[in-house]
């Protein structure tokens, strides 16, 4: 009686405890996540930029440490319920080897007649007691067996239990490490800004101009290109180049850019699967999932990727979001259209004297991909 006031005891502390401490967590995160649509509102400066990875970092902080709370918990529980199903598998062998040896005797007793009882019996009195007492053996057969299957559902209820919260405490791993990954890229990126910047609002907003300019290039492009005519798969188009140094471009490379109906695309959902030296994150990797030829020929080097990246701060017009892919070649600077289509060609102004060359191919279908700093 006393134990199992000590785990009402516990169950009415910890509880509550594990509750508040996860309340604590979501009410700080959405402190946060206001303080970033606030600073989203604001000019854009490095002290902002900073603060919001500042604040991104403590919530995936926030949220490593409360699946940690949360994993924890469930080792506990599945421990738990472990050591619960073995008392329960105890339980059901010793039951069940009760019936074993009791069902044979329940036969032999129901197979005895009536007649039987009557003819061992002394008396009516002790007709009645036998009566009874084969009645009253008949109904504990009964309630053994009710508690052997309630034993046995019990056993599997328990089981199951244990087997779900392995499953959440699995899919929580996952998380874990989805959400470490996450910390290390910001944290990579906030090194990033630093250096790129130097800590410097100057550099920054230069480092945005520059970003804008290649924008603005691209869209005149559009408007301004020349065209050169059809291309097919695999035909030379351009050379990778610096064009647009130091105006909007930092080192020789080839950005390659997909839009659909004007929109950003991934790079990857159209070019085929390729093994490539990712300097982003460092190693290899295989990226590409669609049936296009890449532009340049192995071994390719892949700089930056598209999406969120140590450098895609700079593409504020974008949403913070690299809006292509940049590579080199270790074998050769010809840059290949990937698919058939119609070549335009542009040469604009980027910055103050840059100029930077473009090429772009129309594949029909409203997408069009783009080749930039071409020599």
């Amino acid at each position: 009686m006393r134990f199992l006031l000590w785990i009402i005891i516990l169950l009415l502390t910890v509880i509550p405890a594990t509750s508040v401490y996860a309340s604590e967590v979501e009410n700080r995160i959405a402190e946060l996540q206001k303080k970033i649509a606030e600073l989203q509102g604001k000019e854009d400066s490095l002290k902002k930029q900073l603060s919001l990875l500042d604040s991104q970092i403590s919530i995936t902080n926030l949220r490593i440490e409360s699946t940690k709370d949360t994993i924890g918990r469930l080792s506990i529980e599945i421990d738990e319920l472990g050591r619960e199903i073995e008392r329960i598998e105890v339980l059901l062998t010793k039951r069940s080897e009760l019936v074993l040896r009791r069902i044979p005797e329940s036969y032999k007793r129901a197979s005895a007649s009536n007649f039987g009882a009557i003819l061992f019996s002394q008396n009516f009195s002790d007709l009645i007691t036998r009566v009874k007492y084969l009645s009253r053996v008949q109904e504990q057969d009964v309630q053994l067996l009710f508690q052997l299957k309630a034993t046995q559902g019990h056993f599997g209820e328990r089981k199951n239990l244990r087997e779900d919260k392995k499953d959440q405490q699995e899919t929580l791993k996952r998380e874990l490490e989805t959400h470490t990954q996450e910390l290390e890229s910001q944290k990579k990126a906030k090194q990033a800004l630093l250096t790129q910047t130097r800590n410097d609002e100057i550099t920054y907003q230069r480092l945005l101009a520059q970003a804008l300019a290649e924008r603005q290039a691209l869209e005149r492009a559009l408007v301004e290109g020349v065209k050169v005519g059809p291309v097919k798969k695999g035909d030379p188009i351009a050379l990778v180049g610096n064009s647009g140094y130091p105006g909007c471009s930092t080192g020789a490379h080839l950005h390659f850019e997909i839009r659909k109906n004007n929109i950003w695309q991934d790079p990857g959902q159209y070019l085929s699967g390729k093994t490539v030296n990712d300097e982003q994150n460092g190693g290899s990797r295989a990226f590409g999932s669609g049936s296009w030829d890449w532009p340049l020929s192995d071994t390719i080097r892949l700089t930056q990727h598209y999406g969120k990246t140590p450098y895609s701060w700079r593409y504020s017009y974008s949403g913070g979001i690299h809006t292509g892919y940049d590579m080199v070649s270790t074998s050769s600077d010809v840059v290949r259209a990937p698919k058939d289509g119609t070549l335009f060609a542009s040469s604009q102004a980027c910055g103050s004297s840059s100029i930077i060359k473009i090429k772009y191919i129309d594949h029909g279908d409203g997408i069009i991909s783009f080749y930039l700093h071409v020599q």
